[in-house]
């Protein structure tokens, strides 16, 4: 085993026991969190070791990057897309990404249906209320969703957001979670939330987050 390999192992043991911890001290099953190696701006030469270490979900958000990378792994690795989602690049990302989650402008979302025989994506919902920053606005969300549900391509999974900067984590994810009761109450498959980053997954876990997206203290800092 190289050194890259051993720290990369050590890295990923110490994520999953937190996660074993977080997931018990909520009183939830280990097999409700689905963990997602953000390996943007890493070689596929680490998404390797990450394969050969069990992982198989893995986090991109440069399109130009992620389609070239993606061709180098096995088939079982399932690509999600979680960055700013550029119209003209739509198409390419498709191709590669397996899960959207930053849906959250309905022209991309129709451009994507009309892409794709089938695809799972999350609407990414704003915490802060700040129009000009990512994700639909909670007051704006109902319709939104079912403008989502009528797109027959579009498996909508649920709901994806960040902790706004400055804000106690937990009682952000907090918010998102009583969001997503209301919207599994219309929409009972969208259940899921996407949530919770290096810093802050053990309070999105808290909340019901099912998908958390680690990079940093898996990976290093590049």
């Amino acid at each position: 085993m190289t050194i890259r390999s051993q720290e990369l192992s050590a890295n990923l043991d110490s994520i999953r026991a937190r996660i074993g911890a977080a997931v018990l001290g909520s009183g939830r099953s280990p097999d409700e969190v689905t963990l997602i190696v953000v390996t943007k701006t890493f070689p596929a030469s680490d998404v390797q070791i990450l394969y050969d270490l069990g992982v198989r979900d893995f986090g991109e958000n440069r399109d130009q990057e992620a389609s070239v990378k993606s061709l180098e792994l096995p088939d079982d690795c399932r690509w999600h897309f979680q960055g700013q989602i550029q119209s003209n690049k739509l198409k390419s990302i498709a191709e590669w990404a397996d899960v959207l989650h930053s849906i959250d402008d309905i022209s991309h979302a129709r451009k994507l249906n009309s892409l794709v025989a089938e695809k799972d994506v999350f609407v990414q919902v704003s915490l802060d209320n700040l129009p000009n920053r990512g994700g639909v606005l909670p007051n704006l969300l109902p319709d939104f969703l079912e403008e989502i549900s009528a797109l027959a391509n579009l498996n909508l999974r649920g709901l994806m957001a960040v902790a706004p900067l400055g804000e106690e984590p937990a009682r952000a994810f907090s918010r998102l979670k009583e969001l997503s009761d209301q919207v599994v109450r219309v929409h009972p498959k969208a259940h899921e939330i996407s949530a919770g980053m290096s810093n802050d997954f053990e309070a999105a876990i808290s909340q019901g987050a099912t998908h958390i997206r680690i990079g940093s203290q898996i990976l290093g800092v590049r």
